[in-house]
């Protein structure tokens, strides 16, 4: 567990969207609950704002695009600043998505990466396929976030975990996490056999309900309606493996697709 010299960073990436209001209250509501900071960062291929091969006019145009955003970041983030009491820095860049977000995280070097989830393309959030890129490339925990739930922090919210042996024991701030959490915790898994796992467990001394889906073609369906049927929130999902020695054994679903069918919010772990 970190202390108050050593916070957890947390970087949102966003391409200033509607959506992009949700998707910092959610990280804000993280970082109340683990102690954390927030930094915003956008970036905008030049492509998109410049279309004249003429030097001069390019410049202008991106001095008067830069003026923009400052403007669009200032009315967003500003009174969602006054409201939790809280510094919000942002940054913005213009060039390729994938560089300037693998140098700024170089630069940053946050513990938790935060995106949104459009319904209709859920991999386009800041140019092609960069849900995915972060997923492959990004070592620590990544929080992406619906387009409706939003992370409270002065209230209980309901979390719940998929296919994993202890939940919560993945992620470093899990103390923090379940201070926070309803109770009892609830545990989702996919199995071959579900007559081979246990219907309760304990997590961090804290009673767990688990729910069993046999693994089939519509398992993550049948996951999706029980999520709204308990009202789960938010959903973590390890993506560090199961232990070898446990007697309980998972059946992995493919994130990409964990993603694009499910519309609660994800908490992913680290690798």
């Amino acid at each position: 567990m970190k202390t108050n010299r050593n916070k957890y960073k947390l970087v949102v990436l966003t391409d200033l969207n509607p959506s992009t209001k949700t998707v910092l209250k959610s990280a804000i509501g993280l970082a109340k609950m683990i102690g954390g900071e927030i930094e915003v960062f956008h970036v905008k291929k030049p492509s998109e704002i410049v279309d004249s091969e003429n030097q001069l006019s390019a410049m202008r145009t991106i001095n008067s695009k830069h003026r923009t955003i400052h403007k669009e970041f200032q009315s967003l983030i500003r009174p969602l600043s006054e409201e939790y009491n809280m510094k919000i820095p942002y940054s913005f860049r213009f060039g390729n998505v994938k560089h300037e977000i693998d140098d700024f995280i170089k630069e940053i070097k946050p513990d938790i990466l935060v995106l949104g989830k459009r319904r209709s393309k859920p991999f386009t959030l800041i140019g092609d396929g960069i849900t995915e890129y972060i997923l492959k490339t990004f070592k620590g925990v990544v929080l992406i976030n619906s387009d409706k739930e939003v992370l409270v922090p002065n209230k209980e919210n309901s979390f719940g975990a998929l296919n994993s042996p202890k939940p919560f024991s993945d992620l470093e701030f899990a103390e923090d996490l379940i201070k926070h959490t309803q109770k009892p915790l609830k545990a989702f898994k996919l199995v071959k056999n579900s007559n081979a796992v246990r219907d309760t467990s304990e997590t961090l001394d804290v009673k767990t309900i688990d729910y069993v889906f046999e693994h089939n073609d519509s398992s993550i369906q049948n996951l999706s309606n029980y999520l709204s049927k308990n009202n789960i929130s938010i959903l973590t999902i390890d993506r560090a493996g199961q232990d070898p020695d446990s007697e309980q054994k998972f059946i992995t679903p493919n994130i990409n697709s964990v993603i694009s069918k499910l519309e609660t919010t994800l908490l992913i772990s680290g690798k």
